[in-house]
């Protein structure tokens, strides 16, 4: 009777514990999230909160059917440990279970992983350079006496220019006061002769003979005309290209920066960034390292780096995604191309958490569906008119203008050297008794034939005799 009263016993024990553990476990169904303010994962709108990161929980919970609620870390920490092995900021919170969940840029480190739990990254970031556009100079390339016109504008000019060639032949075969006798005597502007006409033009050089007929010099004063404002539009554009790649620095990366003295540079104090430089091996990091614990130039928070890069003379180092955030919040600034040591942003649960799988799966499902890729480029979108600090190339509709008057000239050269063809005609035919479409007809087929004529003449001599 003893032992059985004693089953009975465990067997109530084990059924209220059970009770016990369902009713917390309905009591707890509402998740509690600790965050910490800072844009663009966590923003105040109102009485809500906004952001990348509330985007992420916000489909994390739908995806795992959980409720939650929101609030913002106590001491406005991330979470570090101190000597006597504490966690502060919404590590500790967790920790401490006073937090399900701390949804943040968390960067995933050995410390954290083996005090938390921490799920696969949502975020990949790294560690680059934020600086003034106006400080730092690019490569030169070898054609980068190109860059004052853009390629269609090159097209064009090109086209315009054999179009040109055309015209001053066509105009010197038709013009009589250019072409008088296409019987006995040859032509003065032939095809690779107007070419070389229209290139010396073009380079302000001149090359004769000059046109004598009115539709001629029609058409060459509008080339000219069309050479003179080229020119004037390509060099004023080469020259504030050149001045603004007139800085002496050309920082691409790290190695840059450690060997040059002109520019400060430094990063947030007591932050993973420093302590990435103070242990690293690596001899150009070191120098960084040192170079910034001798002159002292760590700052207290992002926005005070981002507010040195942007007066100058500053090149704050800090993580890529945060840096990228800066550059389309200020149209001035630019982050080098060089990232290293890359790392990850997690979401933190308490050791041990079942929902900590969940939650690495659903993340990852969110990455392979796009998602986390569109609220990257919602949260982080810009606002900057994009240009090139090198000077924006004139493209076609800039200058289209002188493309017209080029086109009207040559246009009325021709119908001038057709309307002196028509009067000579005319007049031929008044005094030969002919058509004067029948004279017109012979004189474009002698004009416009591609064979000397004279040279046909001496063939058919020879060919009789």
């Amino acid at each position: 009777m003893v032992r059985i009263s004693n089953m009975l016993g465990i067997v109530s024990v084990c059924v209220v514990l059970l009770l016990g553990s369902e009713i917390c476990t309905a009591a707890r169904q509402e998740l509690i999230v600790t965050t910490i303010k800072q844009d663009p994962y966590t923003m105040s709108k109102g009485s809500q909160l906004e952001g990348y990161c509330m985007d992420l929980l916000t489909e994390l919970a739908k995806k795992l059917g959980f409720k939650y609620k929101v609030h913002l870390v106590k001491d406005g920490a991330y979470g570090r440990q101190d000597e006597s092995g504490n966690w502060n900021g919404m590590i500790g919170e967790v920790v401490r279970g006073e937090a399900d969940l701390a949804v943040a840029p968390l960067t995933l480190t050995a410390a954290r992983e083996k005090a938390v739990g921490m799920t696969k990254p949502y975020m990949q970031t790294g560690i680059s350079i934020l600086l003034r556009k106006d400080i730092i100079s690019e490569e030169a390339g070898f054609f980068d006496f190109l860059s004052p016109f853009s390629g269609e504008t090159w097209f064009g000019i090109l086209i315009a220019y054999f179009v040109t060639a055309v015209c001053i032949c066509i105009v010197g075969r038709l013009s009589p006061c250019e072409w008088s006798q296409p019987e006995t005597e040859p032509n003065r502007f032939t095809l690779l002769h107007s070419l070389w006409y229209a290139a010396g033009a073009l380079s302000l050089q001149g090359a004769g003979p000059h046109p004598k007929a009115v539709s001629g010099r029609v058409i060459s004063c509008t080339w000219w005309l069309f050479a003179v404002v080229l020119l004037a539009c390509y060099f004023s554009n080469l020259s504030s290209s050149q001045g603004a790649d007139s800085a002496p620095l050309m920082i691409k990366g790290f190695e840059d920066l450690a060997n040059q003295e002109v520019i400060e540079y430094g990063t947030l104090a007591s932050s993973s960034t420093l302590a990435f430089f103070k242990n690293s091996n690596n001899p150009a990091y070191r120098r960084i390292y040192e170079h910034m614990e001798r002159r002292k130039s760590f700052v207290s928070s992002m926005d005070e780096g981002v507010q040195r890069a942007k007066e100058g003379n500053y090149a704050f180092i800090g993580e890529s995604v945060s840096l990228d955030l800066a550059v389309a919040r200020h149209c001035e600034l630019v982050r080098a191309h060089e990232v290293i040591g890359m790392r990850g942003y997690s979401i933190v649960t308490p050791l041990g958490s079942p929902m900590l799988k969940n939650l690495s799966v659903a993340i990852l499902q969110l990455s392979e569906a796009g998602e986390l890729a569109y609220m990257r480029t919602k949260w982080w979108a810009s606002s900057c008119i994009p240009d090139s600090a090198k000077g924006s190339s004139l493209r076609a509709h800039s200058v289209k203008g002188i493309f017209l008057v080029l086109a009207i000239g040559l246009g009325i050269g021709v119908l001038l050297s057709l309307f002196e063809l028509t009067s000579k005609s005319r007049s031929t035919a008044g005094e030969q008794k002919k058509s004067c479409c029948a004279v017109l007809t012979q004189e474009l087929s002698q004009r416009l034939r591609m064979t000397n004529t004279k040279e046909d003449q001496e063939t058919s001599d020879k060919n009789k005799a």
